[in-house]
């Protein structure tokens, strides 16, 4: 099967860190772009970070010089340390990938395998 495996997340106060895997456990996706989306209730899904085959990332503007996104190849795993946690990140966050050799998009249409969802909540 083709699925992505999410862990992590939780609850933190403000200024605290959580760090957020997922994992293919069916495939490889080393040539794929894969990337982190979040969601908050009332609102459209956001980009958060994103990671290219050949380790490019970008990020948006909201969490930059906050979060990091990583790729281990070698564990098929995407992770996203979050530092400095603020209440606006409160959200639900997906891991996802976009199609084989496809370069890297924050338009979340653009991804076509998802991971479940895990929710990262920070109080003030």
């Amino acid at each position: 099967q083709v699925q992505l495996v999410q862990s992590g997340g939780g609850s933190v106060q403000a200024g605290g860190s959580l760090r957020l895997s997922c994992s293919a456990s069916s495939y490889t996706f080393t040539s794929q772009c894969v990337g982190w989306f979040r969601q908050a209730p009332g609102k459209e899904r956001e980009g958060v970070a994103t990671i290219s085959a050949d380790g490019s990332t970008d990020y948006g503007d909201s969490v930059k010089g906050r979060f990091t996104i990583s790729r281990d190849n070698t564990k098929n795993t995407l992770y996203l340390e979050m530092n400095s946690l603020k209440p606006e990140d409160t959200a639900m966050y997906y891991c996802a990938a976009r199609r084989w050799n496809a370069y890297c998009s924050f338009n979340h249409l653009n991804y076509i395998i998802w991971g479940q969802g895990t929710q990262v909540t920070v109080s003030s």
